[in-house]
Parts: structure tokens; sequence; C-alpha cells
């Protein structure tokens, strides 16, 4: 019990300073290439906090589990709509960036429709796993084309000048990189530090097995996100925070969906064809909605949301 505690503890930790390197470098990075913080978030920090959801889908999916590799990603776009985005919203209301926006939730919902088209299928093999990568690469140089048109050099000087920066604004670009890296590294290990102690501790409490994967499992692999949009809100790079989140989701259905079909083909489940999925549909539909009226995430609701997840998971310990 003892070595749980500290295995908690010790993963709080690594999680709250690989959160704070992977934000710190990635909006120095974002200024050092004369990009805007949100792609940075859509890209450096999104990509790089989904490598778990990747680790454990590809995994699950060569051990013959598709349930896991497939509900993981599900879970994980739901965790990060409702649970990630409400709680950084309660800390700090979100301004949304309306031009990057518009593209960035096209993105999205395209991405979610090709995700619930590849699972009514039954079964997301090579060819549905091709079309999903293909799309997260072309999403990824529409999104930088947007923003070199959007932002032309002098004006990211000026940007870059205002901005209450997180690194002094000489430094390295190799130094920026190795920043991001270690975060991730001390994020992705700080979570499976977290995960494996909260598990021992829910066994000992005498929580089902399935409540622990519903729970404990599915927030840990997206502890890294919760962590980075939270420094990324009190450092007041909403944006950051934001594009972490919408970067994610569409990775998660593209990318590590695409690839883990790619490398083995999925069976769906039933019962995430019959119900998750839908939810996931309904959920992005909901967000992009949100976001889009006013421009703005207010604390109410991104409470709205906490809730929401809150009864999702309840929804799913009575299944």
């Amino acid at each position: 019990m003892t070595d749980a505690i500290l295995l908690v503890a010790g993963g709080l930790v690594l999680l709250a300073l690989g959160g704070e390197f992977l934000v710190r470098g990635a909006v120095g990075m974002a200024a050092r290439l004369g990009i805007s913080p949100l792609l940075a978030g859509l890209t450096i920090v999104g990509f790089g906090t989904s490598m778990p959801e990747l680790a454990t889908s590809v995994q699950a999916a060569l051990g013959g589990s598709p349930g896991i590799a497939l509900g993981n990603v599900v879970g994980s776009n739901i965790a990060n709509s409702l649970l990630i985005l409400g709680v950084s919203a309660i800390i700090m209301p979100i301004v949304v960036n309306p031009a990057s926006f518009k593209r960035d939730s096209i993105a999205m919902a395209v991405a979610t429709l090709l995700a619930t088209g590849a699972v009514m299928l039954g079964i997301i093999g090579l060819a549905p796993g091709i079309v999903l990568v293909a799309a997260l690469a072309g999403y990824i140089w529409w999104a930088y084309k947007s923003e070199s048109a959007a932002h032309d050099a002098e004006a990211q000087r000026h940007e870059a000048e205002a901005e209450d920066r997180p690194v002094p604004p000489d430094t390295g670009p190799l130094v920026l990189g190795g920043m991001v890296l270690a975060g991730l590294a001390a994020a992705i290990f700080g979570a499976g530090l977290l995960v494996d102690g909260a598990t021992v501790l829910a066994s000992a409490a005498g929580v089902s097995e399935s409540v622990i994967g519903l729970t404990v499992v599915a927030i840990g692999t997206s502890l890294p996100e919760l962590i980075a949009c939270v420094i990324a809100v009190i450092r007041k790079h909403g944006d950051v925070a934001l594009g972490n989140v919408v970067g994610s989701n569409i990775y998660n259905l593209c990318g590590i969906l695409g690839l883990t079909a790619v490398i083995q083909p999925i069976e769906v489940p039933a019962e995430i064809a019959r119900f998750d999925i839908w939810v996931l549909l309904g959920i992005t539909a909901l967000l992009i909605v949100q976001l889009r009226s006013g421009w703005r995430l207010s604390r109410i609701e991104g409470a709205l949301l906490v809730a929401l997840y809150a009864g999702y998971t309840m929804l799913l310990a009575l299944r």
C-alpha cells in the first residue's frame, strides 16, 4: 500500500514537471519557428501527449484486445472534450481564435465522421487505416499553410515581443526541443506511475476491474493532455490548451486509430458501435457549437462539460 501511494505521488510530481517543460518548450518553439501557439498546441503538444494512447492501442490490438484498442481512442477523446477542456475552462475561461478554430473544428468534425464510418464497417482494416492516416497528413499540411498565410514574419515578431515569454527569447532550438522531449518523457512516465499506483489502491479498496478500467486507466492515458492544458491556462496560454485538446482528438482518431488499423486490423466491439461512438459524435458536435457561439468557453460551460463526463462515466459503470 505504501508503495502504491509513493507511485501516485511520484507520478503527480513528474506530470506537473513534464507539463511545465512541455508548455514552455512548445510556446518557445512556436516563437522561434514563427508559428502561432495554437499551431504549436495542435502539433507539438497535441501529438506528443497522444503517445500513451498510441502505445496502449497498438499493444492492445497486437495482444488481441480490440475493445481496449478502440475503446482507448474513443474514451480518450470523450475525456479530452469533456473532462480536460472542462477543467481547463473552470480554472480560466478559454478565448477562441475564430479564424483558426473554424479550420480546426471542420477537421475535428471530419475526423470524427471518418472514425464513425470506420467503426460502422465492423472491422477497421488496412484501407480505412490508410484513409485515416492520410486525412491526418492533409490536416497538418492545411494547418501549417493557413497559419503561414495568416501570420507574416513582422506580425509574428511583434506578437513574440509582446507576449509573456515562458523562456528567454534567445533560447536555441536544441534547448527548446530538449525541453519538449523531456516534458513529454516525464509526463508519459509519470502517467504510467500514477495509473499503476491508483490501480493498486482501487483494487485494495474493493473497486471492480471494469470500473478501474473505465476511470483510472482511461483517464490515466489522458493525464499528459490534462496536465499540459492546466499548465497552459495557468500560464495564460489558453490557445495552447485548446489546440492540445483539438489536436489530440484529431491525432487519436486519424493517427492512432489509423496506424493501429494499418499494423493490426481492429474488430469493433458491438457495444462501442451501438453506444460510445455515437456519444463521441454528439459530444464533438456540442463542443463545436459551444466554442463557435461567442468564441469563448466560460467557467459555467466548463463545469457543464465536467458534469457530462461524470454522467457518462456513471452510465458506463452501470452498463
